[in-house]
């Protein structure tokens, strides 16, 4: 009865700010850091990092496309070598700045437009799952249900942190729903909090199509960036400890 609660954080750059990652940093067990390239920068990576050691929460790099102006969210033709190189300069972006701070990085999620395109293509899961792998094949890689993901981390020996987006809905494969279409983005609260209660109790979640989709992840991820989401987040952490979880962070047994 173990459950991490995650979040996307460090996704500001310079004097910019996206959302209250202080905040946030007292109420979730892993966060998923920005690295450089779809948002964040040295200074930001650092804070971050310092204060999630200060709060015992668990750091993961968030890697994505080279993309600031459209926040990681556009898709990028990039050869697959090329962007397993940009995964690799992300991880070690992160874990350099990790080890220096005193703190050591757990695990790793791909963001946006990048992790919904592998996510979905084998092809391309493959390069950037292998890319991690050589990094630091003791990461877990952070991931909403995804087959090309799952089959390239067991061929490569790296442990798959399923992980259940809840303000984002899902199709009957488990893959995320284009931002684009309507009820991708799932706003009210009372829907979100709704779909993760069912889970918790049912071990369903209803898919965009109206299925019911069997899940059992070991993470609940939120957005940081979204409006409302310290309070969401508070909302959520109740609602699973009162449903008798344990919110603990990604690194840890949850069996």
């Amino acid at each position: 009865m173990r459950i991490d609660l995650n979040a996307d954080l460090g996704e500001g750059f310079g004097p910019w700010t996206m959302g209250d990652d202080d905040a946030l940093l007292a109420i979730v067990s892993s966060a998923n850091v920005a690295c450089g390239f779809h948002a964040g920068d040295p200074m930001i990576m650092e804070r971050t990092v310092r204060t999630a050691l200060a709060r015992g929460v668990d750091v993961g790099a968030h890697v994505g496309f080279p993309d600031r102006q459209g926040f990681g969210r556009r898709q990028m033709q990039v050869p697959a070598a090329e962007l397993a190189a940009m995964v690799t300069y992300q991880l070690g972006a992160l874990a350099g700045i990790a080890r220096v701070a005193g703190h050591r990085m757990t695990h790793m999620s791909f963001h946006g437009a990048l992790g919904n395109m592998a996510a979905a293509d084998p092809a391309l899961a493959g390069p950037l799952v292998e890319a991690v792998a050589r990094f630091d094949d003791s990461l877990a890689v952070s991931s909403s249900p995804s087959a090309a993901i799952e089959e390239a981390a067991g061929r490569y020996g790296l442990r798959v942190a399923t992980t259940f987006l809840a303000d984002r809905a899902c199709d009957r494969e488990g893959l995320l729903v284009p931002r684009g279409k309507p009820g991708a983005v799932i706003h009210d609260e009372a829907a979100v909090l709704a779909r993760v209660a069912r889970l918790l109790k049912e071990g369903v979640v209803e898919t965009w199509e109206g299925t019911l989709l069997p899940a059992r992840p070991e993470s609940i991820l939120l957005h940081g960036d979204t409006p409302g989401a310290v309070a969401l987040a508070k909302s959520l952490r109740n609602l699973v400890e009162d449903a008798g979880w344990s919110v603990t962070p990604i690194s840890r047994p949850h069996v």
